[in-house]
This record gives C-alpha cells, sequence and structure tokens, in this order.
C-alpha cells in the first residue's frame, strides 16, 4: 500500500493539504459537519481547510491525524503552511486580508498597518521590541509596508477605518513623523481611495472600548473578524460572533464624526505636528 502523499512545499502547500484532508475525510465516510464536530468547528470550516482558504492549525492537525488515523501525517506537513513573513498570531488575518474584498476596521490606538509610513512603521516595530536588531525591525517593517500595498489598486479592497481620536493625538516617532503619517491618510482620503471617520474623545464610553476590530468581507466565502490584544489576536468565523463585530463596528460608525468633519480634523492635528516640528 502507498504511504501518505508527502507535500510539495514549491507548490501550493495549503492546497495540497486540503485535497488529502478532503480525500481521507471521505475515505473515513464522514461529512464535513461530522468532521467539524470533531473539531470542534463548523461543517464549513472543514470545508475552508480543504479549499486551501483556511490556515490549518497544529492543534487541528494533530486531532486530524487521530481521527483519521493518518499516522502524523497531518501535523508533519502542517509545518510547511508556518512560514509566514507575519507573527503566527496574524499570519493568517494577513493572507485573508490580502483576499477580502471588503476591510471594516476600528483602530483604538495607532494608524492602521495599511495606512503606515516606513517611519511610523518603523516607530511602533521599535517599541514593540527595544532590544531587537535593525535588520530584524528593517524586516518587520517592510512585510507591513508590503501589506499596504494592498491600496495600491484603485478600487479593491474598500478600506473602512474609524480612528480613535487617541489614534491622532499619541505621538508615534515624534511631530515629523506623525505629521507625514496623516498627511498620508488624508491624501488617501482625498484621493477617495479610502473612507476613514474619527471617533472624537467627546464620543465618551463605548462599546469597543476593549480593545481593535477588524471585519474582512469576500465574493465567495463568509465574512470574518479578527481581534487583538497584546502580542496574540484571534480570527474568528462564527456567524454570531461576526454579527456581533458587525453591529459593534456599525455603533462606532453611528458616533464618529462625519468623513468630512474627520478629514478636517486630521489635516489639521497633521498641521499641528508639520509646524511643532518646524521648530526644531
Amino acid at each position: 500500500m502507498p504511504g501518505p502523499k508527502k507535500l510539495d512545499p514549491s507548490s501550493s502547500p495549503r492546497a495540497l493539504l486540503g485535497a488529502e484532508l478532503r480525500h481521507r475525510r471521505e475515505k473515513a465516510g464522514l461529512s464535513q459537519d461530522q468532521l467539524g464536530l470533531e473539531l470542534f468547528v463548523s461543517g464549513s470550516f472543514i470545508g475552508q481547510l480543504e479549499s486551501g482558504t483556511r490556515r490549518m492549525q497544529e492543534d487541528q492537525a494533530r486531532r486530524l491525524d487521530e481521527v483519521l488515523k493518518a499516522d502524523t501525517f497531518f501535523v508533519r506537513n502542517c509545518a510547511a503552511l508556518k512560514k509566514s513573513k507575519y507573527p503566527d498570531h496574524f499570519a493568517e488575518a494577513a493572507e485573508q486580508e490580502a483576499k477580502a474584498t471588503a476591510i471594516k476596521e476600528y483602530a483604538p490606538l495607532l494608524i492602521p498597518g495599511l495606512l503606515q509610513t516606513e517611519a511610523y512603521a518603523r516607530a511602533v516595530c521599535r517599541a514593540y521590541q527595544p532590544t531587537a536588531p535593525e535588520d530584524d525591525i528593517t524586516e518587520l517593517v517592510v512585510a507591513r509596508l508590503e501589506r499596504a500595498q494592498l491600496l495600491a489598486d484603485p478600487t479593491t479592497p474598500l478600506f473602512w477605518a474609524v480612528l480613535d481620536e487617541a489614534t491622532l493625538r499619541r505621538r508615534v516617532g515624534g511631530p515629523a513623523v506623525m505629521a507625514e503619517v496623516l498627511h498620508h491618510v488624508a491624501a488617501l482620503i482625498r484621493a477617495r481611495r479610502i473612507i476613514v471617520q474619527v471617533l472624537p474623545f467627546s464620543a465618551g464610553a463605548h462599546k469597543a472600548m476593549e480593545g481593535s476590530l477588524k471585519l474582512m468581507f469576500f465574493g465567495d466565502a463568509p465574512p470574518l473578524a479578527y481581534l487583538q490584544c497584546l502580542s496574540t489576536g484571534a480570527l474568528h468565523d462564527d456567524p454570531a460572533m461576526v454579527r456581533h463585530c458587525e453591529l459593534t463596528y456599525d455603533l462606532l460608525v453611528a458616533n464618529a464624526l462625519s468623513p468630512e468633519a474627520s478629514l478636517a480634523m486630521i489635516e489639521s492635528v497633521a498641521e499641528d505636528y508639520a509646524h511643532e516640528a518646524e521648530q526644531f
């Protein structure tokens, strides 16, 4: 009997792993829903693993080896999927972000990664890793700027951000860096490439005070929500959870300044920073 099919990392490892999962599931006589119950995930999630649209996690690989009697096949080959420019907790979110037709994001403290300039990204990465070698910081910055190339397309994805006023006021990198990044955001708004609203301090308490939120929408798949906190994050596809996140975002939009008023605030704060930078 031939052994388990070995993945070729030079072709699409995730697609090959998904194809093998489908083969072994069907051979075991299990539906996607039945296998999902074994992994405590939905049948649709199993379908996304099989189609290669979702990343298989190590704990899922171990359970699949047990249920499908795959003799460590999934654990061994799951390692091929771990190669990423991004931290483990964000790797799959970054991949899905690149496929999204629309992205809606609430940023409570930092300018979103897709809108950052090189100097701003470098200041953020250095703050996260104050003792890291400069080459490591440069690698992180390059990866972040490559993500921002998503907005090079004139229409897709739709990007709509709600920025807490704190993102404008927090002096990341100093006044010159802040002036540059806010002028960059304003330029994208004026080019009608993005929609941005500012949630002012005067809005008071709101539903998303516990952290950041990113919603991603797709033409051929259900929406996803990504929630992040200190050095960790989670991608959610449960419909109830995603609906809750959509409601949260809608409430943020309702309490934010209009796009026109938001642009005026962003440009005003940018000019204040630019004037301050000129004094030094």
